[in-house]
């Protein structure tokens, strides 16, 4: 006998691809209800306060990486635009500030590689199969920095089949901002899905799932309990393995181990003034990212807007040394990073400081880290975790995107279409 036909579906998280799912199952004639663990919708989209930082700050997501079409149009119909990233990436080496833009030795040799490889294997791998020698040191260098640090990837585990497509893509340096920040999409998403019946639940933490032979039932943390015919679990893969789950899902889940979860830890430093625009003597008004070797290796300005604020930003591996410091402790690691950067005191820099946060996503309850990127095994266990097995208990989310740009907002909204399109399939 074939199964009817899912009429209530609870959908699990509300971050970007289970509003998305909702807003598609509502906009199908579907009853929908969405739990969600946090005080706020969003997930790793976390906007802070316009207050706090004079404009709305992103403690989460902040780029909009390549063309993203679902996340373009999506702006569109919200009515919000999208600001390109304009200015100079610059890197600093012990004082010394030289343009990012310059050349590296050996790239053409590097990319000649990649193109002909045929057999996946780790970034690790593949650079001492091709570049062990002390001749590739800046080059093995930079490729790691670029793993660890733009996409949160251990160099052990990532795939560089996966970052061969990545690097490759000819949109991928087009970047931007969504003006208002992604808080404003979140929002509309949210009051769109709300428009449409989608009854949405803050402060719903869920505990285990059922998948009895007529529908699933959803168990929360508190004790509560709430039956539906489908549910889609579009939360992040740490939290996902502290759901119980039932036993078929249970093996299917087990297979997120071959799926690589980076962790992030973001600062934000709002100051008096830009005061970095003439740092090391060169003259850095259009700075935009700013690259070194110190404990925070990464900053950035809002450029072309003047907020005086400076974003840091340690992912992947790097993060092991201060994952155990608090708020405090990272802002003053930050603050020590910068004076080393720029030669000056960070005293100095603290008497010029209006306001701070320090973001340690590996330490979020609901999030465990930042974002997914793919490993050698991770195309099988991305199959193996969106087969809709019973056609009742559904998985979604960023980290079972299949495009070019896994651990995006625009990896997290497709999914949430896609599970979407599987389940009405089904």
């Amino acid at each position: 006998m074939a199964r009817r036909q899912a009429e209530h579906i609870i959908v699990v998280g509300a971050g970007a691809a289970g509003l998305m799912a909702a807003r598609e199952l509502a906009r199908a004639g579907k009853k929908v209800t969405v739990l969600e663990a946090r005080d706020r919708c969003g997930g790793r989209i976390h906007p802070l306060s316009a207050a706090e930082f004079g404009y709305p700050a992103e403690g989460g997501a902040e780029f909009v990486h390549g063309e993203a079409p679902v996340t373009r149009g999506l702006l569109r119909e919200a009515g919000l635009s999208s600001l390109p990233i304009q200015g100079r990436r610059w890197s600093a080496d012990q004082g010394a500030f030289s343009r990012d833009e310059m050349p590296v030795p050996h790239t053409d040799r590097f990319y000649e590689c990649l193109a002909k490889l045929k057999t996946d294997t780790t970034v690790a791998d593949f650079l001492k199969r091709h570049f062990a020698g002390p001749e590739y040191r800046r080059l093995r260098h930079l490729v790691v920095r670029m793993v660890e640090g733009y996409d949160a990837a251990d160099p052990a585990r990532a795939s560089m089949l996966a970052l061969r497509d990545e690097w490759t893509n000819s949109s991928r340096s087009m970047q931007a901002r969504v003006v208002g920040g992604y808080g404003a999409l979140i929002d509309f998403l949210a009051a769109d899905c709300r428009k449409q019946g989608v009854k949405i639940h803050l402060h719903a933490a869920v505990s285990a799932i059922e998948a009895p032979p007529e529908g699933a039932v959803v168990h929360g943390a508190k004790g509560d309990t709430i039956a539906g015919d489908a549910a889609i679990l579009a939360v992040p893969l740490p939290v996902l393995k502290q759901i119980m789950l039932p036993p078929t899902l249970g093996e299917r889940a087990a297979a997120a181990a071959n799926i690589g979860y980076g962790s992030v830890i973001k600062l934000l430093l709002r100051f008096k003034s830009r005061w970095w625009t003439t740092g090391g003597g060169n003259d850095l008004a259009d700075l935009s990212f700013l690259l070194s070797d110190e404990t925070i290796p990464v900053w950035w300005t809002q450029h072309p807007t003047e907020h005086p604020v400076l974003t840091g930003w340690v992912a992947g591996p790097r993060t092991k040394g201060i994952a155990r410091l608090d708020g405090n402790e990272l802002i003053e690691t930050g603050l020590a990073s910068l004076a080393a950067i720029f030669g000056l005191s960070p005293t100095q820099l603290t008497r010029d400081l209006v306001a701070a946060r320090g973001i340690n996503w590996e330490r979020d309850p609901f999030a465990g880290g930042a974002y997914s990127y793919a490993t050698p095994e991770t195309r099988k266990a991305q199959s193996r975790l969106a087969n809709p097995e019973g056609g009742v208990v559904f998985v979604s989310g960023e980290a079972l995107y299949r495009g070019r740009d896994m651990g995006t907002v625009e990896a997290a909204l497709a999914s949430g279409i896609e599970t979407v399109r599987t389940m009405l399939r089904a």
